[in-house]
């Protein structure tokens, strides 16, 4: 196994002793949805009779609170209609998934299908089949080009896409007029308003920061890219300590120790802001096309009656220096384990991907969370049901992607992380930029 595993298994190692020590993750009081960890949902076992059943193993990241239960549903669903097929869907929660799976691939137990963001790595480790092997090709047309051409590593397409999700700025109506600050629409007028919602109220938090393990990747990209920069300069190359990358991590964490976010963004996910963000507690944050579906599931479970919901809406991202606002695009994959699979094995994996894509069941599914469809049809169908999601899928199209296809992205990563981290507790950017390049690209 490759450096890249090695090391994930160092790191498992080190947090299974800080376990140990009854450590905790460091004071994020509002966790993710649903609780960490993982949930096996499979069918009853098949009577002795039934003869001998082809087993597909599954992880799947758990993205909200209701994706347990879909996933329970579907695999009910899809094992009473496939006498010969036993699928077992694993879900884990982000904040352990890639811990998980690196440990059973240390461990040679890897899924036959996994659902995550990164792939390069494991293709580096030559894990994976082509993806088009594995898929029908009914399945493989329904996908937008330029999804498929975020898997592409050497001309071979090594994942397809799960679904996408779009960033854009959301702010409390009610809070800004109150403020007297009009929508800010580039940095300068970000801070301006931050301290006049401050001076307003000191108890709301003018801006949402997420520098976690979960999301502090996002951030590094919201600020680098509507600062005119990127991860990569114009050749592909890593560019991670470009002077306008250390500029723009400059200015996110100066908001921080200026006093105009959220206390302790280290610890506190999106998931806690827009907790605090639905509350009214939070004036400005950049998050997900899926935060209207959050806080009405909310809104919904706690009973808050009209009166006490917020009113917002949501606009670009704030940029600097004149440049365009850029709206940062996630995508997640699924990909299959090379584990000397059998022909057998193969046609069970595309009966199972033509099954999760059939139109209306894929658009269950895009919707149940709130996020966008990868595929043609399902965007139509997302978009006619739900009059709100029609301008995200619009301008999904048009996001900007993390640099997924690069081997290093999983270290790149985890990297600009803990210089967000470091830097949070007083770290210069420069110098953790400059040795995080230096440890990318030599």
């Amino acid at each position: 196994m490759k450096k890249f595993l090695a090391l994930l298994l160092a790191l498992v190692m080190v947090l299974a002793l800080a376990a140990c020590g009854g450590g905790d993750k460091g004071g994020d009081t509002t966790p993710p949805p649903a609780d960490s960890g993982s949930t096996e949902t499979e069918a009853p076992p098949a009577d002795a009779g039934s003869g001998e059943k082809t087993s597909i193993k599954v992880i799947a990241a758990e993205y909200g609170q209701n994706t347990k239960q879909w996933w329970a549903d579907f695999v009910t669903e899809f094992n009473g209609s496939h006498d010969d097929i036993d699928l077992v869907v694993e879900v884990v929660s982000w904040n352990d998934i890639y811990t998980v799976v690196n440990t059973r691939v240390a461990n040679s137990d890897a899924p036959d299908i996994l659902n995550i963001d990164v792939f390069a790595d494991y293709v580096a480790d030559d894990l994976l089949l082509p993806i088009q092997d594995c898929v029908s090709d009914e399945t493989y047309a329904k996908f937008y080009d330029a999804f498929l051409e975020q898997s592409n590593i050497d001309g071979t397409i090594w994942a397809i896409p799960d679904l996408a999700s779009a960033r854009a700025m959301y702010y409390n109506t009610d809070i800004l007029e109150a403020a007297g600050v009009e929508v800010p629409t580039t940095w300068d007028e970000l801070k301006a308003a931050c301290e006049a919602i401050k001076a307003y109220d000191s108890s709301i938090y003018p801006w949402g920061i997420d520098m976690t393990t979960d999301e502090g990747q996002a951030a590094f990209a919201y600020y680098i890219w509507n600062n005119g920069s990127d991860f990569t300069d114009a050749s592909g190359n890593w560019a991670l300590n470009s002077d306008a990358n250390v500029e723009a991590i400059e200015y996110a964490v100066g908001l921080v120790s200026d006093g105009l976010t959220n206390t302790d963004p280290a610890n506190e996910t999106r998931y806690a802001l827009q907790d605090l963000f639905g509350a009214g507690k939070l004036a400005m944050m950049i998050g997900p096309n899926s935060i209207p579906t959050y806080i009405a599931d909310n809104y919904a479970k706690a009973n808050t009656p009209a009166e006490e919901q917020i009113n917002y809406a949501f606009a670009a991202i704030p940029t600097n220096g004149g440049n365009s606002s850029v709206s940062a695009g996630v995508m997640d994959r699924f990909m299959v384990f090379d584990n000397d699979d059998s022909d057998e094995k193969i046609e069970a994996i595309k009966e199972f991907f033509d099954f999760f894509y059939e139109d209306s069941r894929y658009s269950d599914w895009v919707l149940m969370e709130g996020f966008l469809p990868a595929t043609s049809a399902g965007g139509e169908i997302v978009a006619a049901s739900d009059e709100s999601m029609a301008p995200w899928v619009e301008i999904v199209g048009s996001c900007k992607f993390y640099p997924t296809a690069k081997a290093e992205w999983a270290d790149v990563k985890q990297g600009v992380i803990n210089v967000e981290q470091q830097a949070l507790l007083g770290g210069s950017v420069k110098e953790l930029l400059d040795n995080l390049q230096s440890e990318i690209a030599g």
